[in-house]
């Protein structure tokens, strides 16, 4: 059975699922001809919210960092996945750099690392940690919870290469999002490949762009399936600027706020959906972890702004912030009474596996990914298996969550238009 879920089991949600399931050989077919079009991002995880009437995605990262939370059942598929990733770009590809993030030290990161290391080991490759950080001038040793270690050497820039002592790789990975800007040392590599590439990272990235993409992507995608984009996707809207450290005009803010609620209340009033609507603000850039507040009425902007500014001056972020404004989508999914929402991991165009995010001390409409957080891995625990037509919907895991990867690669895959609109080289570049 799937988790329970507060919503009932006969709503549209359950007849997004049959739909999608009635048209599973479309729907393959279809991202097959896209995937012949646009090239994946070599690996996304995407958080998606199932509110009863609708599912959406409400963060897309493309730097994954919680690889250790996949159950051992789904690995083989992560093998299999980064193998056919591998070979598209590089073959020959004997040594794979891998670059991590600044929580280096934080034992969960730690943990996902070492899955990373497992997974790309098993696909045929040498696998060495290099860190950006200036501070390592060493080889030094990081414990693990298990009582192994990983190894962080200093970066070894040679001309246009980057590798390590006695290293030099065809193929470099990065897990850490570039939140902070792009480190000298990778810039202008030559005859390497850089995955993701340096716009990928937040210093370009912008989650207003992102959304712009989804939205083609899901209206492509429901006109396949003959129904409301909506229910598959999440309206949006410009923001505007907030000054985190002091007081600015809320204007522009404000109208795009009010603008959003008319059209999700139309929305809401179009399906007879009695729960109250809510809109989200957060920053154009950067994770979703910081600067994000919830909005249930017009009149709530002027004292959640005081509250937005202190989010984003938590975070280090410095004079105007361009926002952004995103109908709320609920999450209601519960796992032992606590907040759940379920996250999909894929690698180059295959879903590999996912996981529930938990918090007992956030409410349905908050983001879940923040401190005391817990995960449950086991409620994929049949994601190997192949979907099951004809069962009743709401009662079959893989057929949940079949419809769970169709959307998070929807996801992905705009994020692949995305980068395509961002990639510096290409000629269409704005």
């Amino acid at each position: 059975m799937v988790p329970h879920l507060t919503t009932a089991l006969t709503g549209p949600i359950n007849e997004l699922e049959a739909r999608i399931l009635d048209s599973m050989p479309a729907i393959e077919r279809w991202f097959r001809l896209e995937w012949m079009e646009h090239t994946p991002p070599f690996y996304t995880s995407v958080d998606l919210h199932n509110a009863g009437f609708k599912l959406a995605p409400v963060a897309t990262d493309l730097f994954p960092g919680a690889f250790n939370h996949l159950t051992p059942e789904m690995l083989p598929l992560a093998v299999q996945a980064a193998m056919a990733a591998i070979e598209k770009i590089c073959p020959e590809a004997r040594n794979l750099l891998l670059i991590p993030g600044p929580a280096v030290r934080s034992s969960f990161y730690l943990q996902n690392l070492q899955s990373l290391v497992q997974i790309f080991n098993q696909a045929g490759l040498n696998v060495r940690l290099g860190s950006v950080d200036p501070e390592v001038k060493a080889p030094t040793p990081l414990a693990l919870p298990d009582g192994g270690e990983l190894v962080v050497e200093p970066l070894l820039r040679t001309r246009g290469r980057l590798g390590l002592k006695d290293f030099d790789p065809c193929t470099i990975l990065l897990n850490n999002d570039l939140a902070t800007g792009v480190p000298r040392a990778l810039q202008h590599l030559h005859e390497q490949y850089l995955l993701p590439p340096l716009h990928a990272g937040w210093a370009v990235r912008r989650k207003n762009r992102h959304l712009r993409s989804y939205e083609e992507v899901a209206k492509k995608f429901a006109k396949l399936l003959g129904m409301d984009p909506w229910l598959i996707h999440p309206l949006h809207g410009a923001g505007g600027t907030v000054d985190a450290g002091g007081a600015d005009p809320l204007d522009a803010l404000r109208g795009n706020v009010e603008a959003l609620f008319t059209k999700v209340r139309r929305k809401y009033k179009e399906y007879g959906i009695n729960e109250r609507p809510f809109v989200i603000v957060k920053a154009d850039a950067g994770s979703d972890g910081g600067g994000l507040v919830a909005l249930r009425d017009l009149r709530e902007l002027d004292q959640l702004v005081p509250r937005l500014r202190e989010r984003l001056a938590a975070a280090g972020t410095e004079g105007p912030v361009d926002v952004i404004v995103q109908e709320g989508v609920a999450t209601f999914e519960r796992i032992h009474e606590a907040v759940a929402e379920p996250v999909v991991y894929m690698i180059d165009r295959y879903v590999v596996g996912g996981f529930y995010r938990v918090h007992a001390d956030r409410g349905a409409d908050a983001a879940l990914d923040a401190a005391g957080a817990s995960f449950v891995p086991l409620a994929f625990a049949e994601s190997s298996q192949l979907p099951r037509r004809g069962a009743r919907p709401g009662a079959s895991a893989p057929n949940r969550f079949y419809m769970y990867g169709v959307v998070a690669r929807l996801a992905m895959l705009a994020a692949a238009y995305e980068l395509e609109a961002t990639d510096p080289d290409a000629e269409s570049f704005d």
